[in-house]
């Protein structure tokens, strides 16, 4: 798959997500197999681009190519503003959030909000794709405001127009949020009518569902946000899947003890002791959840704040899950949309 100049290795992509796709783990999804990384949206005030938070969400030292950042914002001048801020600091593909569902974002007309005013989304778009002449732009989506105004064909024709040279769809709409399951008929419709490559997002939780959203819709690729939490590995899972139609063996624990310390080590580097330990807790707990005992473990490691004794708690918890088995075994998730819990094997 392309995206302007740009070939992917495989048709596996990391959803942008707030608070989850820094660099640290982007660079690890990429490393375990994805073929792209979107970043965390970056906002489009100008007033912010000082911040340290927008600095690091901006921060791409080291990464693989392409380097995606994502945009969010209103207002057509300072989305290409932005767009060109990111592209002079090593941006190589500008992505526009327009598929955020969250209230502080919608609230001000951003992320699917805009959806609702199609005239307001051929302006942004406009301006963005000539604020970076030399840049692919990008856009994600939901499938429309609600479930009586599902809009997205309307949107890939705007965008086609405008010169967007990529599509990604959740298969929700924005009031539907992360609840009930994403539907893909809308992506195969929109599929069905695009110049531009589509890529399906939306409860792809394992191998399997990755084929068959493939399979159904069309798509070019598929983007995987939340089932990667914890679980980097998925996008190496997917594409052995989709090469040979067979399953990897389940990951030693020795190995998801080794990834996480590198990833623990990654972001206290990336944010600083502090913050790092801080922002690390959720990773923890994505990556033991499920796990026996796991509970117990959680609420213990969240009384800490160094980086010492965070280190030395996950050390003792995964050497004590080594002793009762070498391997994590999966349990398929009763809730579509989460990504597949982990159990020690009896």
């Amino acid at each position: 798959m392309h995206i302007g100049p740009h070939r992917l290795k495989n048709r596996l992509i990391v959803a942008p997500m707030a608070g989850v796709t820094d660099r640290p783990f982007r660079q690890l999804c990429k490393r375990l197999g994805a073929g792209m990384a979107v970043s965390e949206m970056v906002t489009s005030n100008s007033l912010l681009y000082g911040s340290a938070k927008t600095a690091r969400r901006a921060n791409h030292d080291g990464e693989v190519d392409p380097i995606s950042v994502q945009i969010a914002g209103a207002d057509p001048a300072m989305l290409a503003q932005a767009a060109r801020h990111n592209a002079d600091r090593g941006a190589q593909i500008i992505d526009i959030n327009m598929g955020c569902p969250a209230k502080k974002v919608c609230n001000v007309m951003a992320g699917s909000a805009l959806l609702q005013d199609e005239t307001l989304v051929g302006r942004i778009l406009d301006a963005v794709v000539k604020a970076v002449p030399e840049v692919p732009v990008t856009l994600k989506i939901r499938t429309g405001w609600d479930r009586e105004h599902r809009n997205a064909r309307n949107i890939l024709k705007i965008g086609e127009n405008a010169g967007v040279q990529a599509l990604a769809i959740h298969g929700r709409t924005r009031a539907c949020g992360y609840t009930g399951e994403a539907e893909y008929d809308t992506i195969k419709a929109v599929k069905a009518e695009a110049k531009i490559p589509v890529i399906a997002n939306g409860d792809i939780t394992t191998p399997e569902k990755a084929q068959r959203v493939l399979d159904y819709t069309g798509a070019d690729a598929i983007m995987i946000g939340r089932a990667a939490q914890g679980r980097p590995w998925i996008f190496r899972e997917i594409e052995h899947f989709l090469a040979t139609g067979e399953h990897l063996p389940e990951p030693e624990i020795a190995e998801i003890h080794s990834l996480l310390l590198g990833h623990l080590h990654d972001l206290y580097a990336f944010y600083g002791e502090l913050t790092g330990v801080r922002v690390a807790r959720k990773h923890i707990s994505w990556y033991t959840r499920g796990l026996a005992g796991s509970s117990a473990f959680r609420h213990a490691m969240n009384q800490f704040d160094t980086v010492a004794e965070q280190l030395a708690v996950v050390d003792a918890y995964f050497a004590q899950a080594a002793r009762a088995d070498s391997r994590l075994r999966y349990v398929t998730p009763s809730t579509p949309g989460v990504s597949p819990n982990v159990r020690l094997a009896a």
